[in-house]
């Protein structure tokens, strides 16, 4: 009857009568206890009723005989049993609804409770529950108070929801600096990225230059080549005004070509040269050796990057 004991109150000598219970919790144990009493007087009534009703209706006579008495008895017998078996089929319902009122709160705060079915059939326990029951419902001074009598029970808010509460907070905060060391990750990435970017553009600016002094060279090249395109049509020309010239020209002719052989072997070199000196300035140098370190630094960020997008 007292539900109280389904969660594994072990009451030692309590002075007073106490359940070892906080003030709000033993103010809940009352008032379950106020309403099992008035439950209990119900049917107390209700049995006292059954036989009252059987004197009332059967008891008219002065003598009976065997069979009249056995024949009350067993309608009396009836009707008790089926008032003391409502009786108890209802208190075990309530006690089930009580049940689920304290699981439902239990759960929302992820507790699990459990329950020893044996304390139910400890005699000093029971002893002391009424002892209990005695010293707060039989002295006059105890009045019902109106503050006990709530219409649903208060959310827990010790033990294991304290706990769960501050795993709440530690995961929260530990959240929030996963999620500021990302942001820091990302803006370091994004730095990285920037940088590379400018690297490559300056990178072809480089290339441009270097592009258009080739290009120079070939310019070079092609005038040259234009000159020599003149000598020749000037000597065809020559050719054919005058025969009589014919040998110094031949002659100028291949000193021509030996000097454009000349020429073109000088711009090779030229070229060569030039090539070998921008390569040994001291601004490719430099940009060359921040290429190769900013692309170390980017491979490092994303090896740092990859294990962070890894880990969550």
């Amino acid at each position: 009857m007292f539900l109280f004991t389904y969660f594994n109150v072990y009451i030692s000598s309590y002075p007073q009568a106490e359940l070892g219970l906080n003030e709000h919790h033993q103010n809940e144990v009352i008032n379950y206890m106020r309403f099992a009493r008035s439950k209990r007087g119900l049917r107390l009534k209700t049995v006292d009723s059954c036989f009252q009703d059987l004197k009332d209706s059967r008891l008219v006579e002065e003598t009976f005989t065997v069979d009249e008495v056995t024949d009350m008895l067993d309608g009396l017998q009836t009707v008790v049993h089926s008032e003391v078996e409502s009786e108890l089929i209802n208190t075990a319902y309530t006690n089930v609804l009580l049940l689920r009122q304290l699981f439902s709160q239990a759960e929302k705060w992820y507790l699990k409770l459990q329950t020893d079915i044996s304390e139910l059939e400890n005699r000093e326990l029971l002893e002391q529950v009424a002892e209990f029951e005695k010293s707060e419902f039989t002295s006059s001074s105890k009045k019902p108070n109106a503050d006990l009598i709530k219409p649903k029970l208060a959310p827990l808010n010790e033990g294991g929801s304290e706990l769960l509460n501050k795993e709440i907070a530690r995961l929260q905060e530990e959240n929030a600096k996963l999620k500021n060391r990302l942001k820091t990750i990302e803006t370091q990435a994004t730095s990285a990225l920037d940088e590379k970017v400018k690297l490559e553009k300056s990178l072809k600016e480089l290339q441009m230059i270097q592009g258009d002094q080739k290009d120079n060279v070939n310019q070079d090249i092609t005038e040259l080549e234009n000159k020599v395109a003149a000598l020749k049509c000037q000597f065809e020309k020559t050719l054919n005004d005058s025969t009589a010239n014919q040998k110094s020209l031949e002659e100028n002719l291949v000193t021509t070509k030996h000097d454009l052989l000349k020429v073109q072997d000088q711009l090779s070199t030229a070229e060569k040269e030039l090539e070998k000196k921008f390569q040994q300035t001291a601004a490719y140098r430099n940009m060359k050796e921040i290429l190769m370190k900013k692309n170390e630094q980017i491979k490092d960020l994303r090896k740092k990057l990859s294990k962070y997008v890894v880990l969550f």
